[in-house]
C-alpha cells in the first residue's frame, strides 16, 4: 500500500523497504479543461480540451550545503542521464494528455555518489512566458515513487493548491538521513520562468 503525503511531510524511504536500492519516479499532470462549446477557443486549442501546456520534469542533484557542484547535476529534457548512471530521465511528454505518468525518471539510489546530498524535483511549464501559461492552467498533479523490483507504489503526493501564476513546482525531495534515504514532500510553487532560473538559486 502507497502512503500518501500532504504538503510538508517527510517518510523514511529505505528504512522502511530494506534493500530498495531502483526506484522509478512517476510525475504526472493534467490540462485543465475548458467548458467551451466549440468556435474559435475550441479550434485554438484543438477541440475541447484545455491549452497544449508543456511541462518539464528535472532532478538537481545538490551536495553539502543543498549547492549544485556542476550543471551536468541536472536531469532533464536536454540531459536525460546523471554523469554517474545513477539517474535516467525516460524523456520529454509535451502535452500531459492521458492517465497516469507523464514524465518519469529511473534512479539507482545505491549509485548515487556520496557527494551528493539531496536530489530535488522540479516541474515546469516551457516556454511559460511567451505562451502566458501558469500551473493555474494544470490539475491533479502528482508526484509518486515506485519500488522497480516489484512496480509496487510506495509513496503518492497529490499536489492539491491552487498555483494559479506560478509556472515552476518544486515537487519533493529525496535526501541523505544517515545511511538512509527520506522522501519530503514539498509542493512548493515559484515564479521562476524556466529550468535555468531554478538551478542558478542554488548555485
Amino acid at each position: 500500500m502507497a502512503i500518501n503525503l500532504q504538503k510538508g511531510q517527510r517518510v523514511d524511504l529505505t528504512k522502511g523497504n530494506p534493500g530498495l536500492s531502483k526506484i522509478l519516479v512517476g510525475l504526472g499532470w493534467d490540462p485543465v479543461q475548458t467548458k467551451s462549446g466549440g468556435g474559435i477557443l475550441s479550434s485554438l486549442f484543438g477541440g475541447g480540451g484545455g491549452p497544449n501546456i508543456d511541462c518539464d520534469a528535472s532532478v538537481i542533484m545538490l551536495g553539502e550545503n543543498d549547492k549544485l557542484k556542476n550543471n551536468k547535476d541536472v536531469v532533464y529534457f536536454g540531459n536525460l542521464k546523471s554523469n554517474d548512471g545513477s539517474i535516467q530521465h525516460t524523456g520529454d511528454n509535451l502535452t500531459g494528455d492521458g492517465d497516469g505518468d507523464d514524465e518519469q525518471i529511473l534512479i539507482d539510489l545505491n549509485k548515487i555518489p556520496t557527494t551528493i546530498q539531496k536530489l530535488v524535483f522540479i516541474v515546469n511549464i516551457y516556454d511559460c512566458v511567451k505562451r502566458k501559461q501558469h500551473f493555474g492552467m494544470i490539475e491533479n498533479a502528482f508526484i509518486r515513487i515506485v519500488n522497480s523490483a516489484n512496480n509496487q507504489e510506495i509513496i503518492h503526493f497529490n499536489l492539491t493548491e491552487n498555483y494559479s501564476g506560478k509556472t515552476s513546482l518544486v515537487v519533493g525531495e529525496i535526501y541523505r538521513n544517515g545511511d538512509d534515504w527520506k522522501f519530503a514532500a514539498v509542493g512548493t510553487g515559484t515564479t521562476a520562468p524556466g529550468l535555468s532560473e531554478i538551478v542558478r538559486s542554488y548555485a
